[in-house]
């Protein structure tokens, strides 16, 4: 199906023009580009805002599940000194980690050349307008590598509680890579063209990868909170039995998705908005919110499950 054309259309923005292209496109066609989120980073989130220099540890907890994340450093290859790089945050880093998912998965390997499709994806995300023949747009393009930077060098402690016992993983997603310059002297952003995945996660990606219409996160990639609820929904919904929908108070989803709201009515307005532009991608999603919270219903997942036919690589 070609593009929706809504250039006679006055007055809407550009992220409500993608919203509903993408949308008319999801209702019509199924995917050809599939991302990948692991389960667990379904249930738990980095940071919406930069946190500051000075913040090099980012916390969350959700229900038995808590996250630590822990800003790294990287290899200067010019000065051959340490450059502290600060803790990953926003829409990015959780759309190149959906990426590289994917990348991984369909070549059966967890090492990745991430140059070329990097550039490819960030081409097929970001709005085609402001996009050039040559590739994205240049300032595009440099914060995308940042936050590659940023997640490649974070480690990443993830602990599972049941009853009085604990069961914690300490990892980093990215445990090797090759680490650049960008050729464009005009923006020397320090970042990995090749890299890999840490084994353990690969192994748990393999079993554990929740599938994502990439049109939808295309259209959701302004918004960390809209990200993080098209992943918490297309991993929830179609595990709920049938007849027996799930009840979730607002308190609760405030202490999932509002980090950076102190009062009720103001994240449950956000959150509102956000909800919305995310059904608007996965139309399939069957809920009722009300003044005490959300109801859940068994949904069809975004993406239908299919078989991975990759073989595992050797790597070198």
């Amino acid at each position: 199906m070609s593009d929706t054309d809504l250039s006679h259309i006055k007055g809407l923005s550009r992220v409500e023009k993608r919203s509903i292209r993408t949308s008319t496109e999801i209702s019509f066609d199924p995917p050809e580009q599939i991302a990948f989120q692991h389960t667990v980073l379904c249930q738990t989130s980095m940071p919406y805002r930069n946190q500051g220099e000075t913040v090099r540890r980012w916390e969350r907890k959700q229900g038995n599940v808590s996250l630590l994340i822990e800003a790294g450093s990287a290899i200067n290859p010019v000065t051959d000194e340490w450059v502290e790089l600060g803790l990953p945050f926003g829409p990015k880093p959780r759309l190149i980690l959906a990426h590289l998912n994917a990348e991984a998965l369909k070549q059966g390997s967890p090492l990745i050349e991430v140059e070329e499709s990097l550039t490819a994806f960030v081409r097929r995300i970001q709005n085609p307008l402001r996009v050039g023949k040559s590739g994205p747009n240049g300032y595009e393009i440099g914060v995308f590598k940042e936050q590659l930077s940023r997640l490649s060098t974070a480690t990443i402690r993830l602990a599972i509680t049941t009853g009085e016992r604990a069961m914690q993983i300490n990892s980093q997603i990215v445990d090797a890579f090759d680490l650049w310059f960008t050729k464009d002297e005009r923006q020397r952003v320090l970042w990995p063209s090749t890299i890999h995945l840490n084994e353990k996660y690969f192994a748990s990606l393999q079993k554990h990868a929740v599938p994502l219409d990439e049109r939808a996160l295309s259209a959701l990639a302004h918004s960390s909170m809209a990200l993080d609820i098209y992943t918490w929904l297309a991993h929830r919904l179609h595990r709920i039995p049938k007849g027996k929908p799930q009840f979730i108070a607002w308190a609760s989803l405030k202490e999932q998705f509002g980090q950076n709201y102190g009062r009720m009515v103001d994240f449950r307005s956000r959150f509102l908005k956000a909800l919305q532009q995310v059904v608007c991608q996965y139309q399939d999603a069957e809920m009722e919110d009300d003044h005490r919270g959300l109801t859940l219903f068994h949904s069809r997942p975004p993406v239908p499950p299919r078989p991975m036919v990759a073989i595992r690589k050797p790597v070198d």
